[in-house]
């Protein structure tokens, strides 16, 4: 499994804000969990960085 890709489980399990790149368009404090409802192909996604922000 791709790193990237644990980092992203982790952070939606935990409730964590996200920031990174998608397409040359940069994309930040969005809820972890959005990535599986919009249509982002994970293969695309870099600079995956997760906050340490919090969403309820």
């Amino acid at each position: 499994m791709d790193i990237q890709l644990r980092f992203l489980e982790k952070a939606i399990k935990d409730k964590n804000y996200i920031s990174f790149t998608y397409k040359g368009k940069k994309y930040e404090k969005i809820e972890a969990s959005k990535i599986n409802t919009q249509d982002f192909d994970l293969k695309l996604i870099k600079n995956l960085i997760i906050l340490k922000n919090k969403f309820i």
